[in-house]
């Protein structure tokens, strides 16, 4: 009996998956728990795993979004009546129904060829040169002939070799990017049979000089008015939850703000030293990470999960570290962040960052965080503000170090300075809670002998 493969949930906020490219094609016997494949979810593009021994039969969706538990392929054994099956999964079309529809979808696309065929001829085009008889989609077809594309010239991908949107899109990029192959043909035949030799332009470097080559800097495009310039670009999966979760945490939980300022003279002083003699370079963040799990061990009220009808102070104190790429936040989480030495967490912490970027993060390495840190340091950003990653109760914001003035001991001297800022989820925590861990967490960065015992 041939097997429905559905989208599963890969993740605990998943709602969709994202089909984004199959790694075998129909027809190719398979092996449980090898690689069908790569689906992109809420947090990472991850591998999609056969479940049974097979051949896959059939694929039902090639590429695009598929809502949790929809069809997306079926195994089985070879030459086996897949239709049946599939039918009776998609609810009630027998094998007969379900090729009847496919007999119409084709009669429909030979109609639609041969209502295209006088149109062709009345524009004067050739037998040689007619689109009508390639196999295409009709919105594929109206693409290609607003953008001048022969059809014929097209690799199509869709079913049986049809010719799908995508396909003129990579036609007309390809057309973009070399201008003389999108020439007409006349063209190329008009040419003069003898054509001078090229000479080498003016300031080109003689044989034998070099010459610095300087980057191509595409100059902005800037629009006089008169019509209309954007650009509309489709919304990930990863976008569009990390917008419902942020707008639901923003509006959702009320948020308050505390700022501190630190004197990060002895860290600095602290890190070169340690580097000396860590197996690994320390950076202010890890610094920042551990001062962070070592105060929420002395302030566990910050290290709670609102849940609706309960607040939920959680026992490990399990850090996300938030990094940027290029779809949106991934939060990869420290674990027990309170209990590791400085050289873990900058292995951890550079490790999975390096995989976030990737989108090769699991679900697991994402989720069970108590307490997040955004740092925006690194960019120059002196302070700001963060929205909490729920179910966590606050999240702290780490600008950059900045030399400025500062009155010590009656005098002004030079110091480093460092301001983070603390969002806090009134439901689960009050001023007076947020500035004690603000308070422990600054004495132990402006004391970082604090760190090491």
């Amino acid at each position: 009996m041939a097997e429905i493969i559905r989208m599963p949930r890969m993740s605990d906020t998943m709602e969709e998956g994202n089909i984004v490219a199959w790694l075998v094609e129909e027809g190719t016997e398979i092996e449980s728990g090898e690689t069908l494949a790569e689906v992109e979810t809420d947090k990472a593009t991850m591998e999609l795993d056969s479940p049974e021994d097979g051949v896959l039969l059939h694929i039902a969706v090639k590429e695009g979004a598929v809502p949790i538990n929809g069809i997306i392929a079926v195994i089985g054994e070879a030459d086996e009546d897949w239709a049946q099956a599939l039918a009776e999964a998609e609810g009630g079309k027998t094998s007969e129904t379900a090729a009847s529809d496919t007999v119409e979808v084709e009669q429909a696309e030979a109609d639609e060829s041969a209502a295209a065929a006088p149109s062709a001829a009345a524009d004067g085009g050739s037998t040689a040169n007619d689109d009508s008889r390639v196999k295409a989609s009709p919105l594929a077809r109206s693409m290609a002939k607003e953008a001048g594309i022969d059809l014929g010239s097209i690799q199509g991908s869709g079913d049986n070799g049809r010719v799908i949107k995508r396909d003129v899109e990579q036609a007309m990029e390809s057309n973009t990017q070399s201008p003389a192959a999108s020439q007409p043909a006349q063209s190329a035949q008009a040419a003069p049979v003898s054509a001078p030799q090229p000479t080498a332009p003016a300031g080109a470097p003689a044989p034998g000089e070099t010459k610095e080559v300087k980057p191509n800097v595409t100059p902005f495009a800037f629009n006089a008015g008169g019509e209309d310039n954007f650009t509309d670009t489709p919304t990930s999966q990863m976008r569009k939850v990390i917008a419902r979760r942020l707008s639901e945490s923003k509006f959702g939980a009320p948020h308050f703000y505390l700022t501190v300022e630190i004197n990060m003279g002895k860290v600095m002083k602290l890190r070169t030293k340690l580097n000396e003699v860590a197996p690994t370079k320390i950076s202010f963040n890890d610094l920042v990470v551990k001062a962070a799990a070592l105060s929420l061990r002395q302030h566990p009220t910050i290290n709670s999960s609102w849940l609706g009808d309960s607040i939920r102070q959680n026992g490990n104190v399990n850090i996300g570290v938030a990094v940027a790429i290029e779809d949106g936040l991934l939060v990869p989480v420290i674990r027990y962040a309170d209990m590791k030495t400085l050289s873990q967490i900058n292995v951890e912490v550079k490790e999975m960052a390096g995989r976030a970027r990737v989108k090769k993060l699991q679900p697991q390495e994402m989720s069970g965080s108590t307490f997040t840190i955004s740092n925006l340091g690194m960019f120059g950003i002196e302070e700001f503000t963060a929205i909490i990653n729920p179910p966590d109760a606050c999240i702290m914001a780490v600008g950059g170090i900045i030399q400025k003035p500062i009155v010590k001991d009656g005098e002004i001297k030079v110091g480093n300075m460092m301001k983070v800022t603390l969002s806090c989820d009134h439901r689960v925590v009050d001023g007076a809670s947020g500035a004690q861990f603000l308070n422990t967490f600054k004495e132990m960065l402006e004391n970082p002998i604090r760190l090491m015992v």
